[in-house]
């Protein structure tokens, strides 16, 4: 087993664009016209392809591109018990854009099963080497524990959980269970997928929960607790890494706002090893915050956006890097894209080769101001 860990000073989050392939036999799947076995032949055939492809750029970790999924973070939580989902055309509002979302939402208490990702992680696995790692992505404990609370779901979420501290503990056990079948699966790179944190940071933020009385220290620290239960009892030799950023729709956002209101919570006391964090424009506010990442973490940059194909410049990127590392020392920073290039199917408004085009830059920038 390699040995390999997560982060490397160019890294990335997960996701890539869906091929026209993927997307092709996707659409004959749902028509009838071809078979759940000829449509995973299609999907193991591109995933394929594109780990060759992150190997080909020098990328020492490899991801499944997010490919056997629709959404970042529902897919994962149905494969829970007691979580159910359908298509109604529903959905939520970003910046200029309306995201269809299947609802997902409880019919009985949270528990976990044989989780279906673990094996679609045990088929990534095969592709390790000495020079790669497989990580694997799933939403964090806070974002399964958002979903269950929004206002479409809470009264179906309170005829099983009287309380959120009650849909906490339930939530965290499942997620203990879920990171041991990974760990018994041969993973040691999980990363969390969180836009929790990112969605309760800024005026609009304190503004929607004032309007439904809710008190947002305590849902911060609620978010906080769930996620540092599901990490109780991990492995010593796993890595759990969290990815933060303010939604990534078809190229949109969902919130704006710095981290300085959430950093005393999940810079300086969540469990996890590093930070993967948006960067990318002004939306993310300034570097200060980080001072408050606890020593233990590494801090991975996310200064390269992938919801645009325009390629940033090289010399303000490095310049970035340093104001950054006024805050957190430089040999505990790395360079990444602000978050994967396709977190739901319909993938971001660039082409495939404008995407390996922001890993290239990636992987020469860092390798310029680390060697």
């Amino acid at each position: 087993m390699t040995k390999l860990q997560t982060p490397f000073r160019y890294d990335f989050v997960g996701s890539f664009l869906r091929p026209q392939a993927l997307k092709a036999a996707k659409a004959e799947y749902l028509a009838g016209k071809i078979s759940e076995d000829a449509f995973n032949k299609v999907v193991e055939d591109e995933i394929t392809k594109v780990v060759a492809k992150q190997k080909e750029l020098g990328f020492h970790v490899i991801t499944d591109g997010e490919f056997r999924r629709t959404f970042w973070h529902l897919d994962f939580m149905w494969g829970l018990e007691g979580v159910a989902h359908e298509n109604t055309g529903g959905g939520v509002d970003f910046d200029g854009e309306f995201a269809l979302l299947d609802d997902t939402y409880l019919t009985g208490k949270i528990k976990a099963k044989p989780h279906p990702f673990v094996e679609y992680y045990r088929f990534l696995k095969q592709f390790e080497d000495e020079n790669t790692v497989a990580k694997y992505t799933i939403p964090a404990p806070a974002q399964t524990f958002q979903q269950m609370i929004v206002p479409a779901n809470y009264e179906a979420t309170r005829k099983f959980y009287p309380t959120n501290e009650e849909l906490i503990h339930d939530i965290g056990i499942a997620y203990q269970d879920v990171i041991k079948q990974f760990y018994d699966a041969g993973c040691r790179n999980l990363q969390f997928d969180d836009c929790t944190w990112g969605a309760i940071v800024g005026d609009a933020a304190k503004l929607r929960y004032a309007n439904i009385g809710v008190d947002l220290e305590e849902i911060k620290e609620q978010l906080l607790a769930v996620n540092n239960l599901a990490l109780e009892n991990k492995p010593e030799d796993m890595v759990i890494t969290s990815h933060i950023c303010r939604g990534n729709y078809h190229s949109t956002f969902f919130n704006s706002g710095p981290y300085d209101s959430v950093a005393d919570y999940v810079f300086a006391n969540e469990h996890v090893d590093a930070l993967f964090l948006e960067y990318d424009d002004a939306r993310s506010g300034g570097f200060a915050p980080l001072a408050k990442v606890s020593p233990d973490k590494k801090v991975v940059l996310g200064l390269i956006t992938t919801k645009k194909p325009e390629l940033e410049n090289k010399e303000t990127i490095i310049k970035r890097i340093y104001e950054a590392a006024k805050y957190v020392p430089l040999e505990r920073l790395y360079l990444s894209p602000q978050c994967g290039f396709a977190s739901c199917e319909i993938g971001n408004k660039l082409t495939e080769d404008e995407q390996w085009a922001k890993l290239k830059l990636v992987k020469e920038i860092a390798e310029t101001v680390w060697g």
